[in-house]
């Protein structure tokens, strides 16, 4: 069976997979409400797991040391329960490989090496080397698509992950390279950071030391 993550552990999640966010793109990444988001928000802030920030023209929530601590508790529980067969351990072993691609081929579509320069940023005037990392994040697509069916089969939570990779993608397609690599836009990088994110998150796994556990 499919299980549904809490409304309290999606909005304190949302907000460890945003960094910093205002309380509509919580709610949009939790799935809830506006009104229950900002809630949630209220009561994590009195526990000490969020705090709020607003000057000038910031305003947004960011996740507390406390706060983490607390997600990373919410998501153990949570897995002992829905996830006993260690499936998103497995698939995270599974994704590592992809991940390591994905990198390289985030760093061809921003750097182009030249004959002087072997830094030299990308400026998208070669449609061969734009085309070729294209076709590699086209194959990382399909080969992400049968993980994230796996785990969401676990855990719903994991479900608009590859929708959103495709949607940034064709978009990039379409002449709009933002949205392969920009961080204020959904871009194919942005949805793949966050993946990963929430998968060392499930699995209580330091990012300094990336080693899952066999089974837990």
């Amino acid at each position: 069976m499919i299980h549904q993550s809490v409304p309290e552990l999606l909005v304190l999640h949302a907000v460890r997979l945003l960094g910093f966010a205002d309380s509509t793109a919580v709610a949009e990444r939790a799935g809830v409400s506006h009104v229950e988001a900002l809630r949630m928000l209220s009561e994590a802030e009195r526990a000490g797991w969020v705090q709020h920030v607003g000057f000038a023209e910031l305003d947004g929530w960011t996740l507390t040391d406390s706060g983490k601590t607390e997600n990373e508790r919410q998501l153990a529980a949570e897995r002992l329960y829905a996830d006993p067969q260690g499936v998103v351990a497995a698939v995270y072993r599974d994704f590592r490989p992809l991940n390591a691609r994905l990198l390289r081929a985030v760093t061809n579509w921003q750097i182009r090496p030249t004959a002087t320069d072997q830094f030299a940023p990308n400026d998208h005037t070669d449609r061969a080397w734009d085309g070729r990392v294209l076709e590699e994040l086209t194959a990382l697509g399909r080969d992400l698509a049968p993980l994230t069916k796996r785990l969401s089969a676990v855990l719903a939570r994991f479900n608009d992950y590859i929708a959103r990779y495709e949607s940034a993608l064709d978009k990039a397609k379409c002449g709009e390279p933002d949205w392969i690599d920009k961080t204020d836009v959904d871009s194919c990088h942005r949805v793949w950071f966050q993946l990963h994110e929430d998968l060392v998150a499930t699995l209580s796994i330091d990012r300094r030391n990336e080693t899952p556990p066999s089974r837990v």
